[in-house]
Order: structure tokens, then C-alpha cells, then sequence
């Protein structure tokens, strides 16, 4: 009896060592989510570099890398190794990007805005959306869509009303309108429905008409790193950009 209790209890123990190893070796993995320079056809917008894998740069070279810590700019030359220690270096990172890929960002409310705008004194106007799943009314681009019931449109200047129209390509049409103190407001879908692959325009008073592409993601993975990958796949480079806007630089070696 005590000899199977003491083989049950080391089977247990190796099962539990072996889970974390892999849970740690997942989370040391990393996609890349900008590259440009000399070396970017080796190291492609979306490709997954395994746990403990060597990147090396020539001059030039620019690669941006998301892992569980976050973003981090790698710029040639130099060979630069995606280990745990810079995973654990780099851990306030981590917060930043939950908080970038969180979904459900914001609550509809009975006129079609999302609460949550702040009060207090006015800050500078951000660069872009502080969620990655909200599209940028001011530049367009590709997105991908995880739930066409939330999907937000943000804009980046936010102190006064604003207003706008959105043209689909099938025709149907829907005035959008901010309220002064709130970027955000919920897609009219029930005026113009969202539909995978479809081409959008967005017209308003203060900047030329952007292009906004949508890609409806039938399957969401979990894992932030699956989720990037999935953007890559699909073309959706304005929510990668997001991401690489938030790397830090990383010295060689490390």
C-alpha cells in the first residue's frame, strides 16, 4: 500500500514538473509582429519563433517581437536571444499588452456609446487606440473582428461632438456621432451589418475618407501570441501595428 501511494504520488509529482515545463515553454515563445530591414523575409510579420530561439540582425534591421511580457523592438546588428530571462526582465510589459487585447473593452449603451469616457483635465489627443480590437476611425486599415456585437470605433480626438458617416460597399449607409469627452462609439450593425472581408468607408468633417476592412474571426483563440498569429494570417496589420507600438528596445545578447 505505502509503495503504490509513493508511485502514485511520484507520477503526480512528474506530471506536475512536465506541465510546467510546458507551460513555461509556451510562454516563452514569440511572433513577430513588425519586421523591416535586410532580414524581414527571414523573420515575416506573423512567423512564431520557438522557446529559446536566436535572432540574429544584420544592420538594418528592425524586428519586433510580442511574447507573454509584451512587445520588444530588436534592431540589428546583433544576435538576440528570446529567453526567460527577458521575459521576466521585461514583465511590466506583460500588464500593457492584457490590457491592449482585452475584449469587451467597453459597454453599449441605449444611444450606441460606450461609457468608461474619463473627466478631469484634458490630455494630449493618444496616437492610436488603447485596445486592439477598437478600429481607428482616422486611418483605417484591416481588421479583424472577434465579436461583430462589440466592435468599437474610436477616434483620437475626443473633446468636442464629432460626427461621420460609414458607407459600405453593398450600399447601406449610418451616421455615426460622438458626444464632446467620449472616443468611442459602438459599430451601427444594425444599419450596416458587419461582414467578413468587406470593404468600409468612413467620411467626416476634418480628414480625407479612410478604407476600413473587416475580417470576422470565426474562432478566437485564447492565447494572446495564437491571437496575433491569427491577425498576421488574416492581413489585419493596422491591430499589429497596435502591438508594435508598445516594444521597448532590447540590447544585443539579451
Amino acid at each position: 500500500m505505502v509503495e503504490r501511494r509513493a508511485a502514485r504520488a511520484l507520477i503526480a509529482g512528474l506530471a506536475g514538473v512536465a506541465s510546467l515545463a510546458i507551460a513555461q515553454g509556451a510562454s516563452a515563445q514569440s511572433v513577430v509582429v513588425r519586421s523591416t530591414g535586410p532580414s524581414a523575409g527571414m523573420y515575416a510579420q506573423g512567423k512564431k519563433l520557438p522557446a529559446g530561439a536566436s535572432v540574429v540582425l544584420k544592420a538594418g534591421d528592425h524586428v519586433t517581437v510580442l511574447d507573454k511580457s509584451g512587445t520588444r523592438v530588436l534592431s540589428g546588428p546583433g544576435t538576440f536571444a528570446l529567453n526567460g530571462a527577458v521575459n521576466r526582465d521585461a514583465a511590466p510589459g506583460g500588464t500593457a499588452l492584457a490590457t491592449m487585447m482585452a475584449r469587451g473593452g467597453g459597454a453599449r449603451t441605449r444611444t450606441g456609446a460606450v461609457r468608461g469616457a474619463l473627466t478631469g483635465p484634458v490630455a494630449p489627443a493618444p496616437t492610436g487606440p488603447e485596445n486592439v480590437w477598437y478600429i481607428d476611425v482616422s486611418k483605417g486599415g484591416t481588421y479583424c473582428v472577434a465579436d461583430p456585437a462589440t466592435v468599437v470605433l474610436w477616434r483620437p480626438a475626443k473633446t468636442e461632438d464629432g460626427t461621420g458617416k460609414l458607407l459600405s460597399q453593398d450600399g447601406s449607409t449610418a451616421e455615426v456621432a460622438w458626444r464632446a469627452g467620449s472616443a468611442l462609439k459602438v459599430w451601427p450593425s444594425a444599419s450596416v451589418p458587419l461582414v467578413d472581408g468587406q470593404s468600409y468607408t468612413f467620411n467626416n468633417a476634418v480628414g480625407a475618407p479612410v478604407k476600413i476592412r473587416t475580417m470576422l474571426l470565426s474562432d478566437v483563440p485564447s492565447d494572446e501570441l495564437d491571437i496575433a498569429a491569427v491577425m498576421a494570417a488574416k492581413g489585419c496589420t493596422a491591430q499589429l501595428d497596435l502591438l508594435a507600438n508598445l516594444a521597448v528596445p532590447v540590447a544585443a545578447g539579451g
